[in-house]
């Protein structure tokens, strides 16, 4: 029996992006190439039966503005590290954002930090050092939050999660857009009832990491949530 996709929504408050983009949108207009990093641990870097949530975006941004720019080129480039989190990410700054020269910074952040354990304290404060780091260059830069997924929510790991996501949210407060994977996904959980296991990739052991439909979902709702700030700049 051929396996049915759960059906999900993805409501307008909870992917709506706060920041404005106008570095993107600018590069948007422009002949030359639009470049996106996207920064990151495994949810950014994929796996190998998981197509990339960079990938998908890259092609879901295409398409989107083919017709309106049919000549211009869009990249997503895929920066993410397995197992890292934003103390080592920020030593990977300089070659792989600065060095790219993107209009937009997508940096995925937090699940390490709990999974492994991380000091929460010390992880919020890279954060932040790294959003400083960010500030007041020629690109736009957002957040991602962690994936709602079982390990995520394990006993031992619930209420870190939950600080965690907080932590998130007020490093971003109005400096950057931050999109909201976690409550996201909660959402598919609670209200589209969607079980945790059919957001999760079969292969994965520790019940951390997000299949290819969850991924392909997360990643059409940020393409949308791109295109809203989009349409309300034009």
């Amino acid at each position: 029996m051929t396996h049915v996709p759960p059906v999900v929504d993805s409501p307008g408050d909870l992917i709506a992006l706060k920041g404005k983009f106008p570095h993107f949108f600018k590069a948007l207009h422009s002949k030359g190439p639009v470049r996106i990093v996207a920064m990151g641990s495994s949810s950014t870097a994929g796996r190998a039966d998981v197509v990339s949530y960079p990938a998908r975006l890259e092609m879901y941004l295409r398409w989107q503005y083919q017709e309106r720019f049919p000549d211009l080129r869009i990249d997503v480039l895929n920066r993410g590290k397995g197992g890292e989190e934003a103390p080592e990410e920020l030593k990977r700054f300089k070659a792989d954002i600065f060095g790219e020269k993107p209009s937009l910074v997508i940096w995925q952040v937090g699940t390490n930090a709990v999974f492994h354990n991380y000091k929460i304290s010390e992880v919020a404060k890279a954060i932040g050092d790294g959003l400083e780091q960010l500030s007041g260059h020629d690109f736009d830069v957002m957040l991602i939050d962690p994936q709602y997924t079982t390990a995520m929510l394990l006993d031992d790991k619930a209420d870190a999660s939950e600080q965690m996501v907080s932590l998130i949210a007020a490093a971003a407060d109005n400096k950057v857009s931050l999109f909201r994977r976690w409550a996201l996904m909660r959402h598919w959980h609670v209200h589209n009832n969607v079980a945790l296991a059919d957001m999760i990739d079969p292969t994965d052991p520790d019940k951390l990491h997000q299949n290819d439909w969850s991924t392909m979902e997360v990643s059409k709702a940020l393409c949308s949530a791109i295109n809203k700030v989009f349409v309300a700049m034009a």
